[in-house]
């Protein structure tokens, strides 16, 4: 594999999302000089006709699609429609585009609720499409499973070199604290810190804290998709994660103490707990000559400082 060129176009689609800001903070610190970025407000991503004509404009070499409706258990559940139907336009039109006007090269990113919900651990890549999804977020784990597909059939038709990735679960600064919308990390990150300032006795967490997961730094993600661009070219999707998971409960303990919270932490059963464990195999990615950097406890402390002086606090 040969590197990128610096100056010619890469489109992050979802730019300005969490995965989406630390690519482009990143590919800035690599000396990109034709980023190409645009808003929701500016490009409705789900209407072909506007993704069209923006690439018809544009001609990115590169394309990494970041963009995609995401959220926690609550809003997979509530919403599972919107979830499925809009990611399912968001990724066609953009890799239909990309293969249109002559993108070289193309990283269209999933997420690890594509395996199955009871898969070995830790999950290998071939696990995909062995079994049974969790069903809260069946929905949008089918519109990633698609997208990986879609890469696929790109590479065999069209002998793209187009490539898909496979994050474990991520956090970081521009992460969404929305307390319905977020994901399990952020949630507890808003949930303390409130708790904490307001010196509450006690805080109440979903679940029983008994389900294991593994937790990446959005830095070292964006360092991850560079090196794959630019060194990895096969059809199979490649896991991109920590190596190590903790409970939930284990989770919670660490971000109290981040947020200085010293009341008592309570478990609420009657909510969903999800996959009982979801911890990625990265030997591909490591046998390839990539690791990440961010320990949890370091990047915690670091994304609780943005949170802090964000307005989402």
């Amino acid at each position: 594999m040969d590197e990128i060129n610096r100056s010619d176009g890469f489109y992050v689609a979802g730019h300005r999302g969490l995965v989406g800001s630390a690519v482009w903070r990143h590919l800035q610190s690599e000396g990109f000089s034709r980023l190409i970025g645009r808003s929701s407000s500016e490009l409705d991503l789900r209407d072909r006709a506007q993704v069209e004509s923006f690439f018809d404009r544009e001609r990115p070499k590169t394309v990494l699609v970041a963009a995609a409706r995401v959220g926690g258990i609550l809003a997979n559940s509530t919403y599972p429609l919107d979830f499925l139907s809009d990611n399912l336009r968001i990724q066609v039109n953009l890799i239909d585009m990309a293969l249109k006007f002559g993108a070289e090269r193309l990283l269209f990113l999933g997420s690890s609720c594509i395996y199955p919900r009871l898969a070995p651990q830790p999950i290998r890549e071939d696990a995909l499409l062995t079994g049974p999804l969790e069903e809260t977020n069946d929905a949008y784990a089918i519109a990633k499973i698609a997208g990986v597909l879609q890469v696929q059939a790109a590479r065999r038709q069209h002998g793209a070199r187009y490539i898909s990735a496979m994050p474990t679960n991520l956090y970081g600064p521009g992460d969404n604290f929305d307390p319905t919308m977020s994901h399990v990390l952020p949630a507890m990150i808003r949930r303390f810190d409130r708790a904490s300032t307001s010196e509450a006795p006690k805080v109440t967490c979903w679940g029983t804290g008994r389900p294991r997961r593994e937790f990446l730094h959005v830095d070292d993600l964006a360092a991850a998709c560079l090196f794959l661009l630019e060194n990895y070219d096969e059809p199979e999707p490649v896991n991109v994660g920590w190596g190590e998971d903790l409970s939930i409960a284990e989770l919670a303990t660490l971000v109290a103490d981040v947020t200085g919270y010293r009341g008592e932490i309570l478990w609420d059963p009657s909510k969903p707990d999800g996959t009982p464990q979801k911890m990625l195999d990265t030997s591909r990615l490591t046998q390839l000559g990539w690791t990440p950097q961010i320990r949890l406890r370091n990047g915690l402390e670091s994304t609780y400082r943005w949170f802090q002086d964000s307005p989402a606090r």
